[in-house]
């Protein structure tokens, strides 16, 4: 039987500044079971890290606000939670793989005293022979050679310091880990190295996991199931199954997202990108939020927001399938 560890219910984040008021996340719904992969898939600006920072409270100070909404963490809202809950959670409950290994380590402090500093906060382990020796079980899980430990951040290379992020937030056996795009800044060999490590690790560990991606690849290679953002909302939901089901109704977001993609079986001069823009979150337009870029638009699009479609799981809004038809 399968185990909801995280809840996301009707979330609404919005950005304050003097200048103006983003609607960053609105009204999202997301659910992940223990042990579970979750991807979490669209362009630049649709809000999925905001959607992360979110769950751990780490939105940007006077700026950034839930609005609305609930984030339960086995039953329990974090949203209510303080500041000091706050850092009991992070790093031994949920940890977080930000997407830039280069801003996320402390250049001046050696790699095995980052690992260390984590250990010493959550677990209590106030030997220094049982720090050590847990900082070089956690290097070899990740496999980096413990006797590194000593070495400083710009000594490794990228992969390397994205395997030392990873064993930072691994340290603690999180029961969720938050995964911002964490191979975007390697090449495809590291990234098939990291992605692979990622699962092993995984799956040893038990950790639920929500990987931050735009590769619909590492997707399909990963992840049991799939939310499609768009503009702030989650449009599309299933198994990777049911997104992945060319015989499926799918959002003609999801649709173009697929299309972008380069096909070996066909010959063309040309990808097929999604015209236009993302919407300006400050001013979002009225109906369905897509309207403006898609290509089966009709009136109904223009002014009513579309009412959910749900299947086995498969969970669409769009005006196309609101009477259940393909």
């Amino acid at each position: 039987m399968t185990t909801k560890l995280l809840e996301i219910k009707n979330l609404y984040v919005e950005y304050v500044t003097d200048d103006a008021r983003v609607f960053a996340v609105n009204g999202v719904d997301l659910d992940i079971n223990e042990g579970e992969t979750l991807g979490l898939v669209g362009e630049t600006g649709a809000g999925k890290t905001t959607t992360a920072l979110s769950i751990l409270k780490l939105l940007p100070e006077r700026v950034g606000r839930v609005t609305r909404g609930s984030i339960s963490l086995e039953g329990k809202d974090l949203t209510r939670y303080t500041e000091a809950d706050m850092r009991n959670i992070r790093g031994e409950i949920i940890s977080m793989i930000f997407q830039d290994p280069m801003t996320s380590l402390n250049p001046v402090l050696t790699v095995g005293y980052q690992i260390a500093e984590v250990l010493k906060i959550h677990k209590d382990e106030k030997e220094n022979r049982q720090v050590d020796e847990r900082v070089d079980e956690i290097l070899k899980l990740v496999g980096i050679p413990p006797e590194r430990k000593h070495d400083y951040p710009h000594q490794f290379s990228g992969g390397m310091k994205q395997r030392i992020v990873i064993a930072i937030a691994l340290a603690c056996e999180p029961k969720l880990l938050l995964a911002d795009e964490p191979t975007t800044a390697l090449d495809v060999t590291i990234q098939a190295q990291v992605l692979s490590m990622m699962n092993e690790l995984k799956r040893k560990l038990r950790t639920a996991m929500i990987l931050i991606t735009h590769d619909l690849g590492v997707v399909a290679e990963t992840c049991d199931r799939v939310a499609i953002m768009y503009a702030g909302e989650v449009i599309e939901a299933g198994t990777v199954e049911q997104i992945f089901d060319p015989e499926a109704p799918h959002h003609p977001y999801t649709v173009g997202l697929f299309g972008a993609i380069p096909d070996l079986t066909k010959k063309t001069r040309r990808l097929n990108p999604i015209d236009g823009l993302m919407p300006d979150p400050t001013h979002l337009p009225e109906g369905c939020r897509f309207h403006t870029r898609c290509p089966r638009c009709m009136e109904i699009c223009r002014t009513q927001r579309p009412a959910l479609r749900e299947e086995n799981g498969h969970r669409l809004y769009c005006h196309l399938f609101a009477g259940g038809e393909r």
